[in-house]
């Protein structure tokens, strides 16, 4: 058995996972030298998944990043069609300087399309957009018997679906074509709204919606209970001149973290001091500006392995969604963290709007979502985050698979009400940690 691999860990490192065998797919057309050994396979983009969806511990990793041709672009209709293991970044390296931008993008640049397909990502516009997949024309879909399927809404059509937010499940996506969104300029006029309380940010993303194409919030996860949910609120849309520019996609990390931080580096308390700074950083309640799309879309992408911040033991990231008419849960649910003296660093809240995507298994669905970066403190966390699943489900609501490195089987089944008819579509050889964590099955 091979050695565990860095190059192979998820984003938030943990849990640990060492695969049988790694085997590699150098191109769309060529599928993988796999033989009839048992061990389940999954693939592998650039594992920025934060939990073990990733992952494949005693399986075969199928590493997917050589697949990074475009194989057609329609400059004109913004039609393109890529091999599954080009990242979001490279796409749009292309596509920006035609007046082309990625309907939806997720909170780093550094994931595969392949990896944003099987995730279902969402982005600052779900209000607008939707998810990835609801701009997925069609993809083929390589499975454990050889067999390949061009899918699309009409083409295969449950296979489409499964695919969609499937986890890799369903076999391997070899190439994505995708319906991109035309832009005038990759300058974004921001306007930045502080608010003070849960109530007041989401009656500010609400009036937000109809005129601004991104929408997030920044929460302070440290405000006492009377203001739990302060923070800023963050819109903006694309500028209607200017330029379509990738020049800030060449620019190296501002630094890159060399080791694992010490634990004491994003403790409750420095963490409480950093976000009463941030807070109170803009006086006024209106903040304007001009930004361009790497610190808009992407800000920590400036920091070059960032995840090594949250120390040796990993991060723990979670992400649920509740109904609207839920709110309550997220209040109690920060209210919960600050008692356990638990706090985020980064917490981002945002509204899921009522555009449907195509995938089965897809997490956005209408509601609140709520985002907590946290370094891993252990079982004790680990109970508390037990607590709150049980808040998110009675509230209707869901956990983030691609979020998620300890969910119960009961709360993803709550989750996903699709879970039964999704069985259907699996493919019989593969498999992740993740799913025989949550489905209790062996390996």
């Amino acid at each position: 058995m091979t050695k565990r691999r860095d190059d192979l860990a998820s984003w938030g490192r943990m849990p640990q996972a060492t695969p049988k065998r790694v085997l590699a797919m150098p191109w769309s057309g060529q599928a993988p030298m796999w033989d009839n050994d048992d061990a389940p396979m999954l693939a592998y983009g650039c594992g920025r998944s934060y939990g073990d969806v990733c992952l494949n511990n005693g399986g075969t990793i199928v590493r997917t990043s050589a697949m990074s041709l475009v194989q057609a672009f329609d400059a004109e209709y913004g039609v393109i069609r890529a091999e599954a293991g080009i990242t979001l970044e490279q796409l749009l390296r292309l596509t920006i300087p035609r007046g082309w931008f990625l309907p939806v993008v997720p909170g780093t640049r550094y994931v595969t399309i392949g990896g944003a397909v099987a995730n279902d990502i969402h982005g600052k516009n779900h209000h607008r957009r939707g998810t990835f997949g609801c701009h997925v024309l069609r993809f083929e879909l390589l499975r454990s018997d050889g067999t390949r399927y061009v899918c699309s809404p009409t083409e295969h059509a449950d296979l489409f679906r499964a695919t969609i937010g499937g986890l890799g499940l369903t076999g391997i996506i070899t190439w994505v074509e995708v319906q991109l969104m035309p832009i005038a300029s990759t300058s974004i006029n921001v306007d930045r709204v502080k608010v003070r309380s849960l109530d007041e940010a989401m009656d500010v993303l609400e009036e937000s919606d109809e005129a601004f194409e991104y929408t997030v919030t920044w929460i302070d996860t440290t405000a006492s209970e009377r203001l739990a949910g302060r923070g800023h609120v963050i819109r903006g849309n694309h500028a209607h001149d200017g330029e379509c520019s990738t020049a800030s996609l060449s620019r190296p990390p501002r630094i890159t973290i060399p080791v694992e931080a010490p634990e004491w580096l994003l403790h409750r308390s420095t963490v409480g001091l950093f976000n009463t700074l941030y807070h109170h950083r803009q006086q006024a309640r209106h903040s304007r500006f001009v930004s361009d799309i790497v610190p808009f879309f992407w800000p920590l992408d400036a920091i070059g392995s960032w995840n090594r911040l949250y120390g040796a033991r990993g991060m723990l990231q979670y992400q649920f969604v509740v109904p609207l008419s839920e709110r309550h849960a997220v209040r109690t649910i920060l209210i919960e963290l600050r008692r356990a003296g638990i706090a985020s660093f980064l917490g981002v809240l945002k509204t899921f709007g009522t555009i449907a995507s195509p995938g089965m298994m897809s997490f956005p669905r209408p509601g609140i979502t709520l985002s907590l970066d946290l370094a891993n403190q252990g079982a004790a966390m680990q109970r508390l985050f037990d607590r709150l699943d049980g808040l998110v489900i009675d509230a209707g609501g869901a956990l983030y698979p691609a979020k998620d490195s300890r969910m119960s089987a009961a709360t993803f089944r709550a989750s996903f009400p699709g879970l039964t008819k999704f069985r259907h579509y699996l493919d019989p050889a593969f498999s992740s940690t993740f799913w025989r964590r949550v489905t209790q099955e062996p390996l």
